[in-house]
């Protein structure tokens, strides 16, 4: 065969134009056979496709997919109707009650491997704990919106993740989260002075989340990088001043997709949208970098960054290099806000929605720390069980980390629990390539761990630690989020200040219901993080 077609390149070599002379024309070609037989052979192609992803995903249930959720196209295609890279919130009600599993299959007919979602708690455990205990990794791509800044450890695995996650936890100590306690209560004064709502009894606001959104930034900017001199009034910037640093971070942060696909010069093209891009890439990288070498050249401090770099240096040559520092502070940045600004700004409207569970959260407050107490410590603080519940609650309904993503490197067999109702689990074998989505918006709905998921209900968390596993929000095991007490201190600080001195209400619109005020607003709002549309509330001042 292999000579034929040598000596068939060679004759088309030496007579091109007999060659073509003897070639039928595409009007002589006979279309009705043509057509019928090239869609035969297409279709018998994508059936033992479809095939082969039944294969490595064994005798799970599931859907036919042309591709896969968890891929480029399957992240611009996301249509309504079907499976999309947000299927997991817009069919949270329903999709694993219609199969009666708590591992689902989605299998690509069309192109990429096939890929499981699963909201099992079980299941979460087996292969979210990294290559070095497990079958499971975390592959590059996944994490290619964060790595693109350096490696961190998030982005990492196996003996690279061992060595950030070592560095890094001696960076997140007691001394961190009491003086996160501290600013928080100092950042809260400067806000309300600022906006002058210390002078006034009502508050009218027509969309919460920037306020959130600022108040982590700073606290991350303070206590996380150590930065002085800002305030409310002059917050984290650029070193020119151009642009400030919640700018810069919230356009890299939503526009993660041009910049991993488009080359450098398309950042220059007559769009704004592309031009601010490309400011605020540039713009992150700049102050990136002079975070590192200002670190670097001062003392060390409380900051989780200034003892991160004490870490660092302290382990000599196998201490982080400074792309890796630079990956680590964007992971603060962006993991370190994100997460707390988002949730702090459902907690208050979910509270806003039911008065008797904000009534029965302030009551604790005032029996704690009185009119105008304050908690002095974090222990003190977390005598606070119902803000922590509230908390809690809601970042159960709303996970800012609303999955999570590992691939088999190897064959491997997924324990997995029989449906609800049945006691025991069964062996699936799972092929080498499978991908599996650990969907935390299904896992956090599933009635094999919460009675009457969809409603609010603080006091399920009743007798829960906010540092306790079996709330699974920030994840399990050794690869859960190392921030989480940084996070739980200072909304847990926010939320007690703020209930204090306002009543919180609903701004609707005239005629609109809470019920229709809940529908419209608290629906997710998804990019890398998950969020809930712009909060509209209306704040009295308590007498």
């Amino acid at each position: 065969m292999e000579a034929v077609f040598t000596a068939l390149s060679l004759h088309l070599a030496l007579s091109p134009m007999a060659s073509l002379l003897a070639m039928p024309s595409f009007s002589d070609a006979n279309w009705s056979v043509i057509v019928p037989t090239l869609t035969a052979v297409f279709a018998v192609s994508r059936y033992f496709k479809y095939r082969e992803s039944i294969k490595m995903t064994g005798a799970l249930p599931g859907l036919a997919v042309p591709w896969p959720n968890l891929s480029l196209i399957g992240f611009l295609w996301n249509w309504p109707l079907g499976p999309g890279m947000y299927m997991h919130w817009r069919h949270r009600k329903s999709f694993y009650r219609r199969f009666n599993s708590d591992v689902v299959a989605l299998r690509p007919w069309l192109m990429g491997n096939p890929e499981l979602y699963t909201n099992n708690v079980d299941v979460l455990r087996q292969v979210a704990v990294g290559s070095h205990k497990t079958s499971w990794w975390k592959p590059e791509e996944v994490s290619s919106a964060l790595s693109y800044w350096g490696p961190s450890v998030f982005s990492v695995d196996g003996n690279d993740w061992r060595k950030h996650r070592r560095i890094l936890g001696a960076a997140f100590n007691s001394a961190l989260y009491e003086l996160v306690l501290s600013k928080s209560m100092n950042l809260y004064d400067e806000m309300m002075a600022h906006e002058r709502w210390n002078q006034v009894d009502n508050v009218d606001i027509q969309a919460l989340q920037p306020y959130t959104f600022k108040f982590a930034l700073m606290m991350v900017g303070i206590c996380g990088l150590g930065m002085e001199n800002i305030s409310w009034s002059m917050p984290p910037a650029t070193e020119d001043g151009s642009m400030t640093l919640l700018e810069a971070l919230r356009t890299s942060v939503n526009e993660w997709l041009l910049y991993l696909v488009l080359p450098n010069w398309a950042f220059s093209l007559p769009s704004a949208r592309l031009r601010d891009t490309g400011t605020a890439v540039r713009k992150m990288k700049q102050f990136l970098n002079e975070q590192v070498e200002k670190a670097k050249a001062t003392s060390f401090d409380n900051s989780a960054f200034s003892m991160l770099i004490k870490a660092s240096e302290a382990e000599g040559k196998l201490g982080l290099n400074n792309q890796e520092l630079i990956g680590n502070i964007f992971i603060l940045l962006f993991a370190g806000h994100e997460t707390t600004a988002h949730t702090l700004a459902a907690t208050l409207a979910l509270l806003a929605i039911h008065q008797d569970i904000q009534d029965d959260v302030l009551a604790q407050i005032i029996s704690e720390f009185g009119a105008d107490g304050r908690p002095g410590t974090v222990e003190e603080l977390y005598k606070l069980t119902k803000v922590n519940n509230a908390f809690m609650e809601t970042l159960r309904l709303f996970p800012s980390g609303h999955n999570g993503i590992r691939q088999a490197h190897e064959d491997t067999i997924l324990t997995v629990p029989k449906p609800l109702g049945e006691e025991g689990t069964y062996p699936v074998a799972i092929q080498k390539g499978t991908m599996v989505n650990f969907d935390m918006i299904g896992i956090h709905r599933n009635p094999r761990y919460f009675e009457d998921p969809e409603e609010y209900r603080p006091s399920r968390w009743e007798g829960v630690s906010p540092d306790s596993e079996q709330f699974t929000a920030f994840s399990v095991g050794a690869r859960a989020c190392i921030g989480r007490k940084f996070a739980t201190v200072e909304a847990h600080a926010f939320i007690a200040l703020f209930l204090r001195d306002w009543k919180v209400e609903p701004k609707m619109k005239k005629g609109e219901t809470t019920v229709e005020w809940r529908d419209r607003v608290m629906e997710a709002k998804i990019n890398l993080g998950l969020g809930v549309q712009d909060i509209p509330l209306l704040l009295t001042r308590r007498s």
